[in-house]
């Protein structure tokens, strides 16, 4: 199990009127981390395509810790936090630490499952998708469904 992570900056675009990063652009980068891990490891979009699959995100829930302000430096990590025993259906985890201090400022939750984008209905992923997604660390509190 190998852990995965990008790193970013904080753009104009992702500040909220208190000045820190607002929600949606935690969620835009937890997305983002979760496409580059897939792509880093050999499926790209043509392969979502092909394959007429794709994920949906039912549930996010965002904890927030510390604020990221504008132009500030931050990783975004990924682990999975459950998962049911095809795969179909899992919740996966980002946290977001600020380079300068190391500080965990926040926390993304997302249950995802496998759209079959034909039928329009979940599908147990390909075995080879469900093989990247099971080589990810999982939480301390891992359950599964």
């Amino acid at each position: 199990m190998s852990s995965f992570s990008i790193s970013l900056r904080a753009r104009w675009a992702d500040m909220d009127f208190n000045q820190h990063m607002r929600n949606a652009a935690f969620l835009g980068c937890a997305e983002q981390c979760r496409m580059e891990y897939l792509d880093a490891n050999g499926w790209s979009m043509p392969q979502f395509q092909q394959q007429q699959l794709g994920p949906v995100v039912l549930e996010d829930r965002l904890t927030y810790r510390r604020e990221i302000r504008m132009l500030e430096r931050f990783t975004v990590d990924i682990a999975v936090a459950a998962a049911t025993d095809d795969w179909r259906r899992m919740q996966l985890r980002n946290r977001f630490v600020r380079e300068r201090d190391g500080e965990l400022c926040a926390t993304a939750e997302s249950v995802v499952l496998w759209l079959d984008l034909a039928s329009r209905s979940a599908v147990v992923p390909p075995d080879a998708l469900r093989r990247l997604w099971q080589q990810l660390p999982r939480t301390e509190d891992f359950a599964a469904w």
